[in-house]
C-alpha cells in the first residue's frame, strides 16, 4: 500500500513537470516548423535571384563572345587596311617621284623660256630670209606653249592626288585606331561587369549554401524536437496510466481494509484510530515564485548585451525569448530562486543547460555553461551554485542564456530581477 501512495505522489509532482516541458517542446516546434517555412520562401527568392544574375552573366558572356567577334574583325581589318595603306604609300611614292620629274622638266622649260623672253616672235617677224620656214617655225612655237600648259596642269594633278592620297592614309589610320580603342574600352568595361556579375553569383551561391545548411539544421531540429514531443507525451500517458492504476489499487486496498475493520470485534486493538491523512506535495522552496516579481537577483555578476525580444544574431525573424549576460569565464552561475532540477544536460542551440521548476508552472532556464554543477532531480536553494559561465552552444564569448517561462511562455526577465545600473 505505501508503494502503491508512493507511485501516485510520483505521478502528481512529475506531471506538472512534463506537461510544462511538453508545452515548450511544442512551442519550439512551432516555432521550427515556422522557421523551416520562411528558409524555404527565402531559399526561393535566393534561387530567384540566382537565375536572374545568371540571366545577366549569360548576356554578358555572350556579349563578350561578339565583341570577340568584332575584335577579330577588327585585326582583320587593320591587316587589310594596313596593305591598302602600303598600296597608297607606293602609290605616293610614285606620284612624288612624278612630281619631281615634272619639277625637273618644267625647270628646264623655265629656264628656255625665261632666255628667250619675248623675242622669239619679232625676231621670226622681222627675219624673211626664209618665209617657208615662218609657218612652221610658229606652229612648233604654239606646240611647245601648249605642252607647256599640260605639263603644269598635269603637275598641278599630280599634286592635288599627293594631297588626297596622303589625307585618306591619315584619315583611315584614326578612324582605324578610333575604333580600335572605342572596342577595347567596350572589352574592358564588359570584362569588369563580368567580373561583377561573376563575384555577385559567387556571394548568391555562398547564401544559397549557407541558407540550405541553416535550413537543414532547422529541420533537424525540428525533427529532434518532434522525438522529444513524442517521447514527453508517451511518459505523460504513462504515468497517468499509472497513477489510474495506483489509483484503483489504492481504493481496492481502501476498501479491503474497511472490509477487514468491520469484521473485527469492538475495541480490537488492531483498529486504528481516527485522523487526517497528509502529504508531501506542495512544499515551497524559498516561497512562491508567483510573488517575487521584481525582487529576483540576476544569476551572475555581468553585463546584458541582448536584450529580451531583441533581434537574435542579426537576423530579424530571430528574437531572444530571454537575455544573454556576458560575464567572465568560470564565474558562478547561481538559482534565482528555489526549485527542483528537471534537465541538467547538454542540448543543441543552447549548450550545456539547466533548467530549474520553481512549481506553478514557473521555469528557469541557464544556458551556454561551462560546467554543470546539478543533476536532474537535485533541489537547490535560492543562491545556490548551479552551474559556470562558458561558451558552451556556438556562443563565441562568454555569456549566460537567462531565460524564465510562465507556463511554457517565454517572459521577460528583466520584469522578474531587481533593477540594476
Amino acid at each position: 500500500m505505501l508503494r502503491t501512495l508512493a507511485l501516485v505522489i510520483l505521478a502528481s509532482l512529475m506531471t506538472p513537470v512534463m506537461a510544462d516541458q511538453r508545452t515548450e517542446t511544442q512551442q519550439q516546434l512551432d516555432q521550427a516548423a515556422k522557421d523551416v517555412g520562411e528558409l524555404k520562401k527565402l531559399l526561393k527568392q535566393l534561387q530567384e535571384e540566382k537565375s536572374g544574375v545568371q540571366a545577366d552573366l549569360k548576356k554578358t558572356e555572350t556579349e563578350m563572345g561578339n565583341l570577340e567577334q568584332q575584335v577579330k574583325d577588327l585585326q582583320q581589318e587593320l591587316k587589310n587596311s594596313e596593305g591598302e595603306i602600303q598600296r597608297l604609300d607606293g602609290e605616293k611614292k610614285k606620284l612624288q617621284d612624278a612630281r619631281a620629274e615634272q619639277q625637273r622638266l618644267i625647270g628646264i622649260q623655265a629656264r628656255a623660256a625665261y632666255q628667250s623672253g619675248q623675242q622669239e616672235y619679232v625676231k621670226l617677224l622681222l627675219n624673211q630670209q626664209h618665209p617657208e620656214k615662218f609657218a612652221r617655225t610658229l606652229t612648233y612655237y604654239d606646240y611647245l606653249s601648249q605642252a607647256r600648259l599640260e605639263q603644269l596642269t598635269a603637275f598641278n594633278e599630280t599634286l592635288r592626288q599627293l594631297a588626297n592620297v596622303e589625307q585618306e592614309i591619315t584619315a583611315q589610320q584614326d578612324q582605324l585606331n578610333e575604333q580600335k580603342a572605342a572596342l577595347e574600352g567596350r572589352r574592358e568595361q564588359l570584362a569588369t561587369a563580368r567580373k561583377e556579375r561573376q563575384q555577385a553569383l559567387a556571394k548568391l551561391n555562398q547564401d544559397f549554401s549557407d541558407r540550405d545548411k541553416k535550413l537543414k539544421a532547422r529541420q533537424q531540429d525540428q525533427a529532434e524536437l518532434g522525438k522529444v514531443l513524442k517521447t514527453i507525451e508517451e511518459t505523460l500517458a504513462r504515468q497517468e496510466r499509472e497513477a489510474r492504476e495506483a489509483e484503483e489499487a489504492r481504493k481496492r486496498a481502501l476498501a479491503e481494509q474497511q472490509r477487514q475493520l468491520r469484521e473485527l470485534p469492538a475495541g480490537s486493538p488492531a483498529r486504528p484510530a481516527n485522523g487526517p491523512m497528509v502529504s508531501s506535495a506542495g512544499g515551497n522552496f524559498g516561497g512562491p515564485f508567483a510573488k517575487a516579481r521584481g525582487q529576483l537577483p540576476w544569476p551572475v555578476d555581468g553585463r546584458v548585451v541582448a536584450r529580451f525580444g531583441s533581434a537574435r544574431g542579426g537576423d530579424s525573424r530571430a528574437k531572444w525569448d530571454g537575455v544573454l549576460i556576458g560575464a567572465p569565464e568560470g564565474s558562478s552561475v547561481r538559482a534565482v530562486h528555489g526549485g527542483r532540477v528537471v534537465f541538467a544536460d547538454w542540448l543543441r542551440g543552447a549548450g550545456l543547460l539547466v533548467i530549474l521548476d520553481h512549481g506553478n508552472g514557473f521555469l528557469s532556464l541557464y544556458g551556454h555553461n561551462q560546467r554543470l554543477l546539478k543533476n536532474a532531480g537535485d533541489i537547490v536553494k535560492a543562491g545556490e551554485s548551479i552551474a559556470t559561465v562558458g561558451n558552451s552552444g556556438g556562443q563565441d564569448t562568454p555569456a549566460l542564456y537567462f531565460a524564465i517561462r510562465q507556463q511554457g511562455r517565454p517572459t521577460d526577465p528583466a520584469q522578474w530581477c531587481r533593477a540594476q545600473g
